[in-house]
């Protein structure tokens, strides 16, 4: 079975979702399958085979190698940020009806959005930091915001990953920076109001039919939040499974489970929490979690003693499961 492995991106992620691609593809069973490299960026469609690129042709995903067309049975969709977490490469391969890994197109495209994906849990009484919604050009006074959420506050780009674009705000004088950055990533933006406690990252699967957790993972970060420079450069520290009393642990699986069932997700996905007064407050879920060796799912799989090759198997039958819409 012809595999393509789909890694890059559009954003400042693009980086990270290369290492992502290439653990899965150091770890797909060549019994089963013929993993391919794609790489989706700005400038160009490729697969990488020997140190060569070969087009991909956007007409049916699919490309020529010695005068025979190769095309796939299933696509691995690890890009991080747009256009492979937003929905719109899998809008693409369900038009094209190619199988793809993850979620769907519109769960993609709602949970890459965080005002919509709030705005959603709300309806579950999932508990989360209250928000600020704010779009470019927008008048906005510090002081309102203040007097609304408290200080510190977060400001956030609304579609944006990796913490990128995420600052803390713990003095007047430094919003309009704040704002500036987060505007870079996004012409939408979230102010939320700063929840004081642990955080902790959940992995979630969909698991031969079940709802499963992968683990806990608690952060603890040398700067002031789980910010780029915690996540990859070596910022934080991150104990799996986390030192969490059962009553805790249970909460937040049952939570954990909650949101991906009330979002309707398949396959890998890593949602972050901060347990306050022992409640989980909801921050945000990540459809494709990095696999990087830095991240924190592929840390999880490892202490359940999962074979990644075994999870990656799980995603595939998932994808193939999986009907276009239309079809259902």
């Amino acid at each position: 079975m012809n595999v393509a492995v789909v890694m890059g991106g559009y954003s400042d992620e693009s980086v990270i979702s290369l290492r992502s691609g290439q653990l899965i593809l150091n770890n797909l069973d060549r019994s089963k399958y013929t993993p391919f490299e794609v790489h989706i960026l700005l400038i160009e469609w490729y697969c990488l085979i020997d140190g060569v690129k070969y087009p991909i042709n956007k007409a049916d995903f699919s490309f020529a190698k010695d005068g025979k067309v190769v095309k796939f049975d299933v696509i691995s969709n690890t890009i991080h940020g747009t256009p492979g977490e937003d929905g719109h490469m899998q809008a693409y391969w369900e038009l094209l009806e190619i199988p793809y890994t993850g979620c769907g197109f519109y769960q993609s495209s709602l949970t890459f959005n965080k005002r919509d994906t709030l705005s959603v849990l709300s309806k579950f009484e999932i508990p989360k930091a209250q928000s600020i919604y704010l779009s470019k050009g927008d008048a906005i006074d510090g002081k309102q915001v203040v007097e609304q959420l408290g200080m510190p506050f977060f400001v956030k780009p609304n579609q944006s990953g990796s913490s990128l674009g995420v600052s803390m705000v713990s003095n007047l004088e430094d919003f309009q920076k704040a704002l500036d950055f987060a505007f870079a990533e996004d012409n939408d933006i979230l102010i939320e109001s700063y929840l004081n406690g642990r955080e902790v990252s959940v992995g979630v699967i969909k698991y031969k039919g079940e709802t499963k957790v992968m683990g806990i993972t608690e952060i603890l970060s040398q700067n002031n939040f789980f910010d780029y420079e915690a996540k990859y450069l070596g910022k934080s520290e991150e104990v799996t499974p986390a030192n969490l009393s059962e009553e805790i642990k249970n909460r937040v699986e049952e939570t954990s489970k909650k949101v991906y069932e009330a979002l309707g997700m398949t396959g890998f996905s890593r949602t972050d929490f901060i347990i306050r007064n022992d409640i989980p407050h909801f921050i945000e879920i990540n459809t494709n979690p990095g696999l990087s060796p830095q991240s924190i799912f592929p840390q999880q799989a490892a202490h359940l003693k999962m074979a990644m090759s075994d999870l990656l198997d799980n995603e595939i039958n998932l994808a193939l499961q999986r009907k276009p819409i239309w079809k259902k």
